[in-house]
């Protein structure tokens, strides 16, 4: 029989908390990790369109962004394949992280930002510039189980629940609160309000019987402060950042190992009664010296189903609805054409010859069809 009892959370031995030391075993971690390749599944790409040309271009492309293009090979793969086709092309990377993409754009330092998805902060800060928005287009889906690579959310359960699925409506009942509205990029939506009706606070409320009916949710979440909470916030609770009250928060910390942890896992790992998300759940199953006590809850998109597992295909698919991906932002101001060597270059990226490097390199995952296509009509757009 499982004791349902409440956790208290661990106190995990750290050799620092401090933000550089915390930076410096992240770079190790991350170099170290760039360098692996993941996956070696060949992914069918038979449906996405070739690269054709259509104009000869040249010149340089500077890029601003994120550490992990660069970390890996992909930078390198996509540089040396485009060339291929555009010998007239230079690069110049500067991709320390993916604060500098957006930013890089407005003070017009970069013809291409690379990274995650663009934060309020960085789109309030593009639009007070240049009244208007950036040019998005999606590169690349995460990492299925890579940290660092915009790897997909998995909510994470003590093995010993026997919970096995649960809905986004439900999410939002587990770890959001009653709110006013939310956001939409920089648009405030009061239609998105809600009351507290729909907060689910014991397990009970998703199920479960006997024993468990009357039990606390214990909600297990990041820093506030880290993006990574602001994307579930804009997943599951419609960008209110109002979350439960009861929220459990973790931040990094470097461990005497030397290592990057947080602590989270084994909190978890401890606590019969405790749910999170988790970038990578696979790793923190014990990949990578995470607790195998826990176990990964399949989601549906609505109500009733389907719900889909957390797996390399459904994420690669986009099937499973808490996936990631990361973006190239761009100055495309109306009416104005896009820099014609920016515009080939990024129509090469999501052709089936960009996301083939993206396969090579074997941490993000690439597209599928429709998505490229859908990418490449925002491009095709500019030019008419």
């Amino acid at each position: 029989m499982v004791a349902l009892v409440p956790a208290i959370p661990s106190a995990a031995p750290a050799q620092s908390t401090e933000g550089l030391d915390m930076q410096a075993a992240r770079a190790k971690m991350m170099t170290k990790r760039g360098r692996t390749v993941a996956y070696t599944k060949k992914f069918d790409l038979s449906g996405l369109p070739h690269y054709v040309p259509k104009a000869q271009v040249s010149g340089a492309i500077r890029i601003w962004g994120s550490n992990y293009i660069t970390d890996g090979m992909l930078g390198g793969y996509w540089e040396d394949a485009f060339r291929a086709f555009q010998p007239g092309v230079t690069f110049t990377w500067h991709m320390k992280t993916t604060l500098a993409a957006v930013p890089s754009l407005v003070f017009g330092v970069s013809d291409l930002g690379i990274g995650r998805k663009i934060t309020f902060a960085e789109l309030e800060m593009y639009q007070r510039y240049t009244d208007r928005d950036p040019l998005e287009v999606s590169v690349a889906t995460g990492a299925y189980d890579v940290p660092g690579w915009n790897p997909g959310f998995g909510i994470v359960v003590n093995r010993a629940n026997p919970l096995s699925k649960i809905t986004l409506a439900q999410l939002d009942g587990v770890f959001g609160a009653e709110r006013t509205g939310g956001w939409e990029g920089t648009s405030w939506r009061p239609q998105w309000a809600r009351g507290p009706q729909p907060n689910i606070r014991t397990w009970g409320q998703l199920g479960l019987t006997g024993a468990w009916a009357n039990k606390p949710i214990h909600v297990y979440g990041l820093n506030l402060r880290y993006h990574q909470a602001t994307e579930m916030s804009d997943k599951l609770l419609r960008g209110s950042d109002k979350w439960n009250e009861h929220l459990r928060i973790y931040a990094n910390f470097v461990s005497k190992k030397g290592a990057l942890e947080r602590g989270l896992n084994e909190d978890l790992a401890n606590d019969p009664l405790g749910i999170a998300y988790v970038a990578a759940p696979t790793t923190n199953l014990g990949r990578e010296g995470g607790s195998p006590a826990l176990k990964i809850l399949a989601v549906a998109a609505r109500d009733g189903g389907p719900y889909v597992p957390y797996t390399l295909d459904t994420e690669q698919n986009r099937t499973y609805p808490l996936f990631d991906e990361i973006f190239a932002y761009a100055n495309a101001a109306p009416g104005a054409p896009l820099d014609p060597k920016v515009l080939e270059f990024l129509r090469f990226i999501v052709s089936q010859e960009g996301q083939a490097a993206v396969m090579r390199d074997g941490k993000y995952l690439p597209l599928t069809a429709d998505v490229a296509k859908a990418q490449l009509a925002k491009l095709d757009a500019l030019e008419r």
